[in-house]
């Protein structure tokens, strides 16, 4: 597989012609995926994503077994969006557009050619950011694992009040490395799929299964056997994140990734229907992508030192807001927060993401 570099999607607003190494344009629609040309060179790829459809869509570059090298997500009616890719080596890819976000998405086959210098080998600062966020990396699957094993136990010894204290805490450990594990195909889905979010024909398995059974339906008779595929498909994690390539950009694009996570889901409480835990989400994503941008924290001093500044200050910023909602070892539950406080922590993440979302290209820069 090629290795490759991801960059954070930015925003974008007027469409850019498909010369030869430049951006590739895609027009977006609801029924349609009209990629400008199906070729790249080894190296930076950009794509300028228009959505010229009534439904929000998404875009995506696979990899071999659906391996997804490169997406941009919550693309409104109207908008534009950038992906920028970095594939080192040759191969054939697949682009895709999802409207509405639902499905195998419109595909169309891809080919990069030649070969590109790999941004980690050529430069040592961003060789040890990668080394860095890896070990950061290792130590939160190594968590989860153990986590996991203890909630999915306590499931399968119908342990009720002891299996939702771990639900939360076991969730931790994914969701401060959630982009490297969705990077993975079929892995996020099984492992964290939301019931409202299931494609026609997908069984309802993971944590968010559990989190049904435990606060809503009851134990079922399968929830045995639900808790341990949720441990199989975690140890299959694991042993796939320990041996993924990762590279800067990528650190830098999950950053952001982790934020959209919490503006999408964690601060409207859709996340966490059933138990209400989403603020224990909420600070999870946090930490991860503040891990992210603290592994590459030295390129980004040595490159706009203004930049680092401002980083220090919004983290801070949602920092102090999500202490305040602390409560014993954890957090409130969601239902208990006002909706000034919601308003005023969606202000902090929106007011933290703009400058997360400057970081890939300040990585980038040469």
């Amino acid at each position: 597989m090629a290795p490759l570099v991801l960059l954070a999607a930015c925003s974008g607003s007027k469409d850019t012609p498909a010369a030869a190494g430049g951006p590739i344009t895609v027009e977006a629609s609801d029924d349609a995926c009209k990629v400008a040309r199906n070729t790249a060179d080894a190296g930076n790829i950009t794509f300028e994503v228009s959505n010229k459809g009534s439904k929000v869509t998404e875009f995506y570059l696979y990899g071999e077994g659906d391996r997804i090298m490169g997406e941009v997500e919550n693309i409104g009616p109207g908008l534009t969006r950038r992906l920028i890719v970095e594939v080192a080596e040759a191969g054939k890819f697949q682009t895709a557009c999802k409207p509405g976000m639902k499905g195998d998405g419109i595909r169309g086959d891809f080919t990069v050619a030649g070969g590109a210098a790999k941004a980690a080998d050529a430069n040592a600062q961003l060789g040890e950011a990668t080394k860095s966020y890896q070990r950061y990396v290792n130590s939160q699957v190594d968590s989860l694992e153990t986590k996991t094993t203890e909630f999915v136990n306590a499931v399968k010894a119908g342990k009720v009040d002891e299996a939702k204290a771990l639900y939360p805490v076991a969730r931790i450990y994914w969701e401060r490395i959630e982009p490297v594990a969705e990077s993975f195909g079929d892995i996020d889905p099984k492992i964290d799929s939301r019931e409202p979010d299931l494609e026609p024909g997908q069984q309802f398995t993971g944590f968010h299964r559990l989190e049904k059974d435990l606060w809503v339906s009851g134990l079922q008779a399968d929830s045995p056997q639900i808790a341990d595929q949720l441990l199989a498909d975690v140890k299959d994690l694991v042993g796939k994140a320990k041996a993924v390539e990762l590279t800067p950009v990528q650190l830098a694009n999950g950053a952001k990734e982790l934020l959209d996570e919490v503006a999408t889901g964690k601060i409207t409480g859709e996340e966490d229907q059933y138990s209400h835990t989403d603020l224990y989400d909420f600070r999870s994503n946090v930490d991860g992508s503040q891990a992210a941008v603290a592994a590459l924290r030295p390129v980004i001093d040595g490159k706009d030192k203004a930049l680092g500044t401002t980083l220090d200050q919004k983290f801070a910023a949602v920092d102090a807001l999500l202490e305040k909602q602390r409560k014993g070892d954890g957090f409130k539950a969601y239902t208990e927060l006002t909706q000034d406080e919601i308003k005023e922590l969606a202000a902090a993440v929106d007011a933290l993401g703009e400058p997360v979302s400057k970081v890939a290209e300040v990585v980038s820069a040469k």
